[in-house]
């Protein structure tokens, strides 16, 4: 996690930009240029890479690290897993901090596999190579603590970060997290107080362990809440802006430094030249800025609520 919060401490903003695309987001001229004569995955996939590309490029010096939600690349396929590796690939030569947005979990050998997969290495007779180049990854705990220790070991052994789903950003997330438990507490926040012992023994130089949480910005209350419940774990925020999620209700999941969170958001920038005030200012071939002017203009609305939380970098 000390690698995170470095870059977030460089570039002076929490914010972590989601690459989870779809055909529909990307500008015509660039849906032409692909798809004139040829109509396939690989064409997608291809196409893809192109706006991931074109948005790293005009953003890279704004932000710490990009989200790459593995599921808007596996509809695609092989090709589309291949440009998720590109991506990342690309995204770590810009200096970024690459989180795998797998939500992975299973038992036993299982986890290990998938564990290996995107935080570890994958024996190859007599040698080991990486499969997926990033940094850190979403994993779910619903198996327990045999589905979460293999991620546990490749955080210790390779220096890497997870972050737990703890209360996620969803309309239904109540129908399991907010059930009551016999002693009281509601199942989030023994979720929570597990993360928090979890990542007891890979505390950082700034306070916060390698295993991190995913708190939904659209739950404000429940964020202070699961602040206090985990004050050694570093908060993923889904839920910023186009879900909803504004800068004050994020604000319970700092520290008195500024840090604490790191705040996602996706569509609200990968989008931004379709929508006001940035489709009134660039056109559509000039999406990478109208991306990187949302990026701003987010950045500013969250320094101003530290500001006025009297929380600071």
């Amino acid at each position: 996690m000390d690698k995170l919060i470095s870059k977030i401490i460089e570039k002076e903003t929490p914010i972590v930009v989601g690459l989870d695309p779809r055909l529909e987001y990307l500008p015509q001229n660039l849906l032409d240029k692909y798809f004139k004569q040829d109509i396939s995955l690989e064409t997608a996939a291809r196409a893809i890479l192109d706006f991931n590309i074109e948005i790293l490029n005009n953003i890279h010096d704004l932000i710490p690290a990009v989200k790459l939600q593995v599921a808007y690349y596996e509809m695609y396929g092989l090709p589309g897993l291949k440009t998720f590796i590109e991506t990342a690939n690309y995204a770590k030569s810009k200096g970024l901090i690459v989180i795998g947005d797998v939500k992975r979990n299973d038992i036993g050998s299982t986890a290990e596999a998938y564990s290996n997969a995107y935080i570890g290495y994958t024996p190859l007779y007599r040698e080991y190579a990486q499969a997926f180049p990033v940094d850190m990854i979403t994993v779910n705990p619903y198996l327990g603590t045999d589905g979460i220790k293999p991620f546990i070991d490749n955080c210790k052994r390779n220096n890497k970060g997870i972050f737990v789903l703890v209360k996620t950003s969803n309309p239904s997330s109540g129908e399991f997290q907010d059930l009551v438990t016999t002693d009281g507490y509601k199942v989030y926040e023994k979720v929570a107080q597990k993360v928090n012992d979890w990542g007891q023994d890979l505390i950082g130089n700034y306070g916060y362990s390698s295993v991190g949480a995913v708190i939904g910005a659209t739950y404000p209350h429940q964020l202070s809440e699961l602040r206090k419940l985990m004050p050694n774990v570093y908060f993923l925020v889904p839920g910023y802006g186009a879900q909803g999620g504004r800068a004050q209700d994020i604000m319970g999941g700092f520290d008195n430094r500024g840090l604490g969170s790191i705040i996602n958001a996706s569509r609200s920038i990968m989008c931004a030249y379709k929508n006001k005030p940035w489709k009134n200012q660039f056109n559509s071939r000039e999406f990478g800025l109208a991306s990187r002017a949302e990026v701003i203009n987010m950045k500013d609305e969250i320094h101003k609520a530290l500001i006025s939380n009297k929380t600071y970098f």
